[in-house]
């Protein structure tokens, strides 16, 4: 069967490269991933020019691939890399694995790739490939199902050439033992494979935790006075660490704008009647891996700017795109163009 799935770490034995990819490629669909990976590559062609860069260069690159820790390990790891190890990229898997951002299944990646050590790269698709093909019914999500797993695949590891192995396992499950909808009828294991012989495809692998979705109101306030917009940085241990937005006012719930307005009087985010309220945006959502994101912007007249805001930027309408913004509020931007979508008050 002929498999042109696109990976940047085939054929890649730069170790800097396929560490890359593979931070850009963790929870991030490949045809997504790809333009990020040559984009960093392009601005970054090593680890010495990604150490350099500034901090927010780098998460504006980033910016629209989620999970921002990633982007804060690979800045971290980068400067590593770059300055303690005088750009020497580390060459053993211990060495590789005490990367930050970088746990067994990265590391087992890098240096069978990259070094071509005999450590089985164990993802999704090889606990698929495996659960089926052996009936195995441990949970894949659980911390023994993992260590199964993973010696069941070292075990099977072709240890003379790991990392072309790895390569092929890894695309076999992603292009014949799918998860939904599988070439059963075509697959060369057929003939053996558990799952297949005994009707079970599609209740293999086993998963034991349900996910629990936390949901967020976030009522940001876009602040403005003459040509200038309140915005500040995320801080601290929550969802956007470092990314930039607007002063925001969240609930548990749906709320009133009027709520919404009062409780940012008594906050300090406005002075009362010394601003004005000039339009309302439609409800915007975002699904993250356990939140779901949902709220509005307000946009808001100030009649006098609030110095006192902590940590609060005023910057110039047309320098507000120089600054990495999640998601959510891109999806504002973009819509603000289309002024029909705004509620003028």
């Amino acid at each position: 069967m002929q498999n042109d799935r696109q990976m940047p770490w085939k054929g890649e034995k730069d170790p800097y490269k396929i560490w890359l990819s593979e931070i850009i490629l963790q929870q991030t669909r490949v045809g997504q991933g790809l333009e990020y990976y040559h984009r960093f590559i392009k601005q970054f062609p090593d680890v010495h020019a990604l150490a350099k860069a500034k901090d927010q260069a780098i998460f504006k690159l980033w910016e629209g691939l989620g999970y921002y820790t990633r982007c804060r390990n690979l800045i971290a790891a980068a400067r590593y890399i770059s300055k303690d190890l005088k750009g020497r990229f580390p060459a053993t898997y211990e060495e590789i694995n005490a990367l930050k951002g970088v746990g067994p299944y990265t590391a087992s990646a890098i240096s069978s790739f990259a070094f071509n050590l005999p450590h089985a790269v164990v993802d999704g698709n090889v606990f698929r490939v495996l659960s089926r093909v052996f009936g195995i019914a441990k949970p894949v999500d659980s911390t023994e199902g993992k260590k199964y797993f993973t010696q069941l695949a070292n075990d099977l590891l072709d240890k003379k050439q790991p990392g072309l192995y790895n390569q092929a396992i890894m695309d076999f499950g992603a292009v014949v033992c799918k998860p939904a909808a599988p070439l059963c009828q075509t697959c060369v294991f057929n003939k053996t494979c558990f799952a297949y012989l005994n009707k079970k495809v599609n209740e293999l692998p086993v998963k034991e935790k349900k996910t629990s979705i936390k949901k967020r109101w976030f009522y940001y306030l876009v602040l403005e006075y003459g040509n200038e917009t309140a915005i500040h940085q995320r801080t601290g241990k929550d969802i956007w660490n470092q990314l930039y937005e607007f002063p925001v006012v969240e609930k548990e719930r749906e709320t009133s704008i009027e709520i919404i307005l009062q409780d940012a009087e008594k906050s300090g985010l406005l002075s009362k009647k010394k601003y004005e309220m000039v339009a309302i945006s439609p409800l915007f959502r975002q699904q993250l891996s356990h939140q779901l994101i949902a709220g509005q912007f307000i946009k808001i007249k100030l009649q006098k700017k609030k110095m006192a805001m902590s940590k609060m930027l005023w910057v110039k309408a047309n320098q507000l795109k120089k600054f990495a913004f999640p998601k959510f509020i891109n999806q504002y931007f973009d819509k603000a163009k289309e002024q029909t979508l705004f509620r003028e008050k």
